[in-house]
């Protein structure tokens, strides 16, 4: 099934890639026999695959030999050395392992990283006038401390005018160092075009979303979670408790639409839900298997659904997968994406990164969801029709004009209504929840 997805981008423009579950390594490279050559970055690239990629048969392809065919080659700029790696690592057979240049090695870090360093506004091309205008600013940057409005138009980016501008173009022009000074020229409804100075700031991005809904007789935690970035735990655990502070009773967890992302993020995520059992299983190259398990950590056990869609890959069927497993929640929706691989990023000497694959996921049942994805407990697919109509109107989404999520609240009712009956309120908290309300 097709994703439904924002019609806006986030500034700086966050790389678009396939799905992927990482672990960021941020240690310096190592220093090349190359130096300036781009040769260099070459060589890095091919020691870092040679002594992690997963298959050490290489898909049965020479890599000693790669190695030779890169470095005898005349390079005549840096573009025709990462053309020639490009080329070399598509024989691996796997699109996850990839190289990323400077400028998609910087955009997928601020994206993993969960942060960015700019003015904190989501922007759109507005489709009949083509300007560049404000979706929001993000709670707490300098735009919305500045008084930036939705709606606001970009007319210049530091007297650059904007007209005839992607929002990519712009995210160039308004990312920057902290600190440092931007100013853009606003159009406002029923004023006169006004400058606006700023100063770009570090901001922490947004993953998760939540609401609390009176649903029939119950109260519905809605919560989405858009990527599993280094924020997205905490950002998860502050959006469980403000609704368990509201008097939620029982959850619904949005997975739908997100691609995956860290690793850790999806671990500590699962610990928040779940606090005992299995959480995945990980093998590396050598067949060494790791299996990382819940830890006593959950903020609630109150009844939980889950909703995924086609969009659903790599770290959303890692926390799927543990809640399906381990009997924690129902998994309303459409199959996941199908992606058990995890990912090693690492950064290269001139700017630019690649990312490898160095192991292979199993979800606690012992399942390899390679290419099939998991499939929900309660399967319902969306019509394009429903699509369509969620797409042109995101806010109905997470609601009861939402048919997944209506089937949601509906497999929880009964759960719920149980629960009234035969367990306090309090009771729906975990020992130490109290304290932990008070810090």
């Amino acid at each position: 099934m097709k994703q439904v997805r924002d019609s806006f981008r986030l500034l700086p423009l966050a790389l678009a890639t396939c799905a992927t579950t990482t672990t960021l390594n941020l240690k310096a490279p190592a220093q090349a026999a190359f130096h300036d050559s781009p040769k260099a970055v070459l060589d890095e690239a091919w020691q870092i695959v040679n002594r992690e990629y997963v298959d050490t048969s290489f898909n049965q392809v020479d890599w000693q030999t790669v190695r030779e065919d890169l470095l005898s080659r005349r390079y005549s700029n840096t573009q025709e050395a990462y053309l020639a790696l490009r080329q070399e690592l598509e024989r691996l057979g796997d699109p996850y392992t990839r190289f990323l240049d400077p400028e998609q090695y910087r955009a997928l870090t601020s994206q993993t990283s969960g942060e960015l360093s700019g003015v904190g506004i989501r922007l759109k091309l507005d489709p009949s006038s083509q300007i560049l205008t404000v979706v929001e600013p993000i709670a707490n940057s300098p735009a919305s401390t500045a008084g930036i409005r939705p709606g606001d138009q970009i007319l210049e980016i530091d007297g650059k005018p904007t007209r005839g501008m992607t929002v990519e173009d712009a995210s160039r022009l308004i990312q920057g160092e902290v600190g440092t000074a931007i100013t853009l020229k606003i159009q406002r409804s029923g004023q006169s075009p006004f400058e606006m100075p700023l100063t770009r700031a570090r901001i922490e991005l947004p993953n998760v979303s939540s609401v609390l809904r009176q649903e029939g007789s119950g109260r519905i935690g809605y919560i989405r979670l858009t990527e599993f970035s280094g924020h997205a735990p905490e950002q998860m655990r502050r959006a469980i408790q403000q609704l368990l502070d509201e008097g939620a009773e029982g959850f619904v967890l949005d997975l739908r639409g997100n691609p995956g992302g860290l690793l850790q993020a999806s671990i500590e995520i699962s610990r928040l839900w779940l606090d005992s059992g299995s959480i995945v299983r990980t093998v590396n190259r050598t067949g060494k298997s790791e299996e990382i398990k819940a830890n006593q950590t959950a903020v609630t056990q109150l009844p939980l659904a889950v909703l995924v869609d086609g969009g659903s890959a790599s770290s959303s069927e890692i926390l799927t997968g543990a809640l399906m497993d381990n009997n924690r929640a129902v998994v309303v929706g459409s199959q996941t994406f199908g992606k058990a691989l995890v990912q090693s990023v690492h950064p290269l000497s001139d700017g630019s990164g690649l990312a490898v694959t160095i192991a292979h996921y199993y979800t606690p049942g012992g399942i390899d969801i390679s290419h099939r994805g998991i499939t929900p407990d309660i399967e319902i697919n969306l019509t394009e029709g429903q699509r369509r109509v969620l797409a042109g109107n995101q806010g109905l989404i997470g609601t009861l004009q939402d048919p997944q999520y209506r089937q949601a609240v509906s497999a929880l009712e009964s759960t719920i209504a149980r629960r009234r009956t035969s367990t306090p309120p309090s009771l729906g908290l975990n020992v130490g929840e109290e304290t932990m309300r008070s810090n």
